[in-house]
């Protein structure tokens, strides 16, 4: 009786195993050894070691990825909270700014502008002129 998940891969192929080294874990499985001893080849007895083998190693890397998950799970997590951070001072800061505009009845002044667009004090030499744009 081979056992298969609905819409998915056959077990024995994702363990690797062949369709002899399933039977005979099957059949190793379902002998009863009441009132008797089973004996089992030396080649199932390999088989079995192999398998045990097999199953710690993908045990092991299955813990090693889970662990790898859940760290990257919490990078992501404090990753997010940091950026609604961020984002939290973004808001209060151009609240602040918006608020020192309305308050003032004008926009801050923009370092860039040549001379924020007053006219040079009276003496004064005239401003160099503005570099071209390209």
């Amino acid at each position: 009786m081979e056992v298969r998940s609905l819409g998915g891969p056959d077990k024995n192929q994702v363990y690797g195993l062949s369709n002899t080294t399933a039977d005979n874990l099957r059949s190793t499985r379902s002998v009863s050894t009441v009132g008797s001893s089973q004996s089992i080849s030396s080649s199932q007895s390999k088989e079995f070691v192999v398998l045990q083998q097999h199953t710690a190693q993908l045990t092991d890397k299955y813990n090693h990825l889970s662990a790898e998950y859940a760290q990257l799970k919490a990078s992501h997590a404090q990753q997010k909270a940091e950026y609604e951070q961020q984002k939290v001072a973004y808001e209060q800061l151009r609240e602040m700014i918006m608020n020192m505009a309305t308050h003032s009845g004008t926009c801050a002044p923009n370092p860039f502008w040549a001379y924020n667009r007053q006219s040079p004090p009276p003496g004064s030499p005239p401003p160099p002129p503005t570099p071209p744009l390209y």
